[in-house]
This record gives structure tokens, C-alpha cells and sequence, in this order.
């Protein structure tokens, strides 16, 4: 879990009896949004008033409006746990939530421009604009991103970062005033102009804000656009193999179901799949090797000479037998050995290495001589029983191909010591 996220659920903790009071009023969680609007248009009205009546050293109005946006920040928070405490989540809910919250940032931001551009400041009135383009980007690459099935939540200066960030400084800038004034401006020796001034307790924040945004919403984009690209090719590789699969082999597949009809229903209830597949051949430098339903096609797993020398940066080699097509061995594909069946190597020294697949790092497996027969074989604890790799098998009962449902990996190895068959199953 997340600091971001452990934050959070401790503020929930905190505010849920209030919202079990607001429940009990009979308050709705888009009356709870449209409360946390009007809150907002007050902190614009604040900003304004200040603008209009106060004069540019007064910065008490600066510190009240900071004030309301923490206000008006909560309800923010409670409108989503009035909805789920109250069972009260509806489509139109999220939505009207999401559209309120961007008039919110909106009317806030005009306050702030309003108050900046009035008294002058007209670089820090530039710097708030720009954040105020980042932060409504922030929030429409999310749901753009979404729209389109990608999850995109990453990055700094989301809304809940950026209603703290105006809120506490703002009410900073306000006590700072209190104290030193409105207009204490700070001078170096040797500069014609001053380097900081009571203002800018609350537009050094909003500069940096304009910066973290904008490479928030950047950022945002990049991830999408990578992940988009990674489900693209995936698919596109499915979709050729499955044409190559079914053009090339229907044949083969007919004569096959024919033949083997009568058989395979005698024998069906009592025969588990991974005893269907076929035992690959394996040489002097296998280790292991993986199969999966839905077809026969086999990983292999096999030591990896450079030289004559067991290569250190990539111990094991991985590659097909590919059954299904003409038993040929074939190398695996760029998303394949990234994303899938490749191996991640650590050496630990001594001629010991660590291992993990790419997809799967809650199994760590251990590539090191055995002291038995001296040669390199592959070692994992599996329920708490530890054994040499042979065989690790997948079953996979439907899903999808970004998300297979996994009912079992069975992976068959032997004792390291006593050589005793062992078989273990564990759930993914």
C-alpha cells in the first residue's frame, strides 16, 4: 500500500462518523458535491473581494480564502464516502462529481488570477493560469485515458496534492503577513530587485504547481501511450498466431479429434491435463522447463555457455519447442520474454544465482551447483517444502489474454538430497 493511499484511508477513519451524520440528515452524495461547488465559488468571491477592496499589503484575504478551500477540500472527500457508506454509488453520481470538481478547480483558479492581476502580480497571475491548465489536464488525461480501458492514476499533483498545496499556503501567506507584513519585500546586496516578498509564501507554491502539473498530465500521456502500444502488439501477435494456428492446422486438428474421439472420452475423467502434454527432450544443460494450457507448446530452460563459461549476466537461456507447428525450437518474443516467461537473474556469488520470472517475483528460484552430482540445477521452496525444478505446469480455465483466470500451477521436481519425486500446487 501506498503512502499516498495509507494517508488517505486514516483521514477516512477520521471523517467517517461525520459522514454518518450527514447520512442520517438525509444529505445526498451530489448534495455533498454541490456544497463543496458553492464553498469554492465563496473562496473565488473571497480572493475577489480582496482584490477589489483590500489594498495590495493586505493579506488577511489571501489567509481566509486559504481557510475555505481546506473547507471546501473535505467535502471533496465526503461526497465519495457519503456514496459508499450510504449505498448511494450511481454512474450519474461519479459523473456529476467529476464535472463539479472541475467547476470547483475552475472558480478557484479565477479567484486567484483575479486577486494576482489586480494587485500587479503579474508573473505569479501567468504561473497560477498555467496551473490551472495542468491541473484540469491532470484530471482529463485520467478519464480520457480510462475511457479508453487504461488505468492512469500515477504521478504527483493530483487533485487531493493540489487543494493542500493552495489551501496551506495561502493560509501561511495570510500569518505571515500578521507578523512581518504585507509588504516586507527581502533584498540582495548587488540586485536591483528583491528576491522575496510576503506574496510570495503563497506564489512560489503556485509556480511550482504550473511546473508539476503539466508533467503530471505529460507523464500521464507517456504511461498511456505505453501501455496502449504494449496491449496493441500483444493483441496483434494473438490474433497472427491464431490465424497462422487455424489455417495451417485445421486439418491436422479434425483428423485428430476423429481419431482419438473414442479414447480420450474413456479415459477424460481420470486423466489430469499436464498428463496430456508431451515430455520434451532435454540435454545436458537443461534445468526445467514450463508448459500451459491452452496447447502443447513447450518452455524450455537451459544453461547458458558463453565461451565455455556459464555467462554471468545471463545464466539461462529460454526458448520454444513449438508442438503445435513442426517441433521446432524458436526464440521468444520481445513481449514474451519481457512481459511473460523471461527470467531475471541476480548473481549472489559462488556460482549462485537468483532468479525470478518477469511476470511472477513472489517465488524467488536459485540456480547453484548441487553438492550431490556437481552440476548447475534450479531450486525453489514451494509450501514450505524445498525441491529441484523439473517441471512447472499452468492451468488456465478461461479470462482473457491480459487477465487469464489461473486455477492452479502444479510444479513437479524431485528432494535434493534423497532424489524423491515431489509435486506441489500452490494458486497464483
Amino acid at each position: 500500500m501506498s503512502v499516498r493511499t495509507g494517508i488517505q484511508l486514516g483521514i477516512y477513519k477520521v471523517i467517517n462518523p461525520f459522514v454518518r451524520l450527514l447520512i442520517k440528515m438525509g444529505l445526498t452524495p451530489n448534495a455533498v458535491t454541490t456544497i463543496g461547488l458553492l464553498l469554492n465559488i465563496g473562496v473565488a468571491v473571497i480572493f475577489i473581494k480582496g482584490a477589489e477592496v483590500g489594498h495590495r499589503g493586505d493579506l488577511s484575504y489571501v489567509g481566509w480564502a486559504g481557510a475555505l478551500v481546506l473547507f471546501a477540500g473535505l467535502f471533496d472527500m465526503l461526497d465519495g464516502q457519503v456514496a459508499r457508506l450510504g449505498n448511494m454509488s450511481s454512474r450519474f453520481g461519479a459523473l456529476y462529481d467529476s464535472v463539479l470538481d472541475r467547476y470547483s478547480e475552475m472558480v478557484l483558479f479565477l479567484g486567484i488570477c483575479y486577486y494576482l492581476v489586480a494587485h500587479h502580480y503579474f508573473f505569479s497571475s501567468l504561473f497560477a493560469f498555467i496551473a490551472m491548465i495542468g491541473s484540469i489536464m491532470v484530471s482529463y488525461t485520467r478519464a480520457r485515458a480510462e475511457g479508453l480501458g487504461i488505468e492512469c492514476k500515477d504521478g504527483f499533483m493530483q487533485r487531493p496534492e493540489r487543494v493542500i498545496l493552495i489551501g496551506i499556503t495561502a493560509i501561511a501567506c495570510g500569518v505571515t503577513a500578521y507578523y512581518i507584513g504585507g509588504d516586507y519585500k527581502l533584498y540582495i546586496k548587488g540586485f536591483r530587485y528583491h528576491v522575496f516578498e510576503t506574496m510570495s509564501v503563497f506564489t512560489l507554491p503556485l509556480t511550482f504547481m504550473a511546473i508539476m502539473t503539466n508533467i503530471t498530465a505529460i507523464g500521464r500521456l507517456r504511461g498511456a501511450k505505453k501501455t496502449m502500444e504494449l496491449k496493441e502488439a500483444l493483441e496483434k501477435e494473438e490474433q497472427q498466431k491464431a490465424k497462422v494456428s487455424v489455417i495451417g492446422n485445421v486439418n491436422k486438428v479434425l483428423v485428430f479429434l476423429f481419431v482419438s474421439l473414442f479414447a480420450w472420452n474413456a479415459r477424460a475423467a481420470a486423466t489430469e491435463p499436464q498428463d496430456t502434454f508431451p515430455t520434451p527432450p532435454r540435454g545436458a544443460d537443461h534445468l526445467f522447463y514450463l508448459q500451459r494450457t491452452p496447447n502443447a507448446n513447450t518452455i524450455m530452460y537451459e544453461l547458458n555457455y558463453k565461451d565455455g563459461v556459464l555467462d554471468a549476466d545471463e545464466p539461462i537461456k529460454v526458448f520454444w519447442i513449438r508442438y503445435t507447428e513442426k517441433r521446432q525450437k524458436q526464440d521468444l518474443s520481445f513481449i514474451q520474454r519481457k512481459f511473460a516467461y523471461g527470467l531475471k537473474s541476480k548473481a549472489l556469488g559462488n556460482g549462485k544465482y537468483e532468479l525470478h520470472f518477469v511476470s511472477y517475483k513472489k517465488m524467488p528460484l536459485y540456480l547453484e551447483r548441487s553438492a550431490v552430482d556437481k552440476h548447475y540445477h534450479v531450486y525453489a521452496t514451494v509450501n514450505n517444502k524445498y525441491m529441484r525444478i523439473g517441471r512447472i505446469f499452468i492451468y488456465i480455465n478461461g479470462g482473457s489474454m491480459f487477465s487469464p483466470n489461473i486455477e492452479y500451477v502444479e510444479i513437479k521436481g524431485s528432494d535434493p538430497v534423497s532424489g524423491k519425486e515431489m509435486v506441489e500446487r500452490i494458486k497464483i
